[in-house]
């Protein structure tokens, strides 16, 4: 039972220690959810990298099945062929998605958007004969 008069809560002490405890949390959290933005546009740009590469291997692979055509259909796109490999203006052709990124077929160079300006990569199609195309990372993300 109560004493009569007596108030229950917190005191200004507890709540001055409550609220510096937090701040202390909060300088220390927020510079690791920056890092993990850093590391999740990295993660993204490569995975893309690896789609992109999927895509120019399948498309030579039908080149190969098919006795070398200039050109390969992939889910209805015709997907023109340098070398065996998808030229520039196609490769995009051979993802199903693209989200996030644009991509500017006169350079190769896929743009990560939404973030740092330079979380790029760049497809270089095949140079040669029975030389695999480029896909080079760019900046930092």
């Amino acid at each position: 039972m109560r004493a009569k008069g007596s108030q229950s809560g917190f005191t200004l002490i507890e709540l001055v220690v409550v609220i510096t405890i937090l701040g202390i949390l909060a300088a220390f959290a927020i510079p690791r959810f920056t890092g993990l933005e850093v590391q999740a546009r990295t993660a993204a740009r490569d995975a893309l990298m690896g789609s992109v590469r999927s895509g120019a291997a399948l498309a030579h692979a039908m080149w190969i099945a098919q006795g070398q055509p200039a050109t390969v259909t992939m889910e209805g796109n015709v997907i023109t062929l340098v070398n065996g490999y998808p030229n520039l203006a196609t490769i995009d052709d051979t993802l199903s998605d693209l989200t996030g990124f644009t991509y500017t077929p006169a350079t190769g160079v896929f743009l990560k958007t939404g973030g740092a300006a330079t979380c790029t990569f760049t497809y270089a199609q095949a140079a040669g004969a029975n030389l695999a195309p480029t896909i080079t990372p760019g900046g930092a993300c």
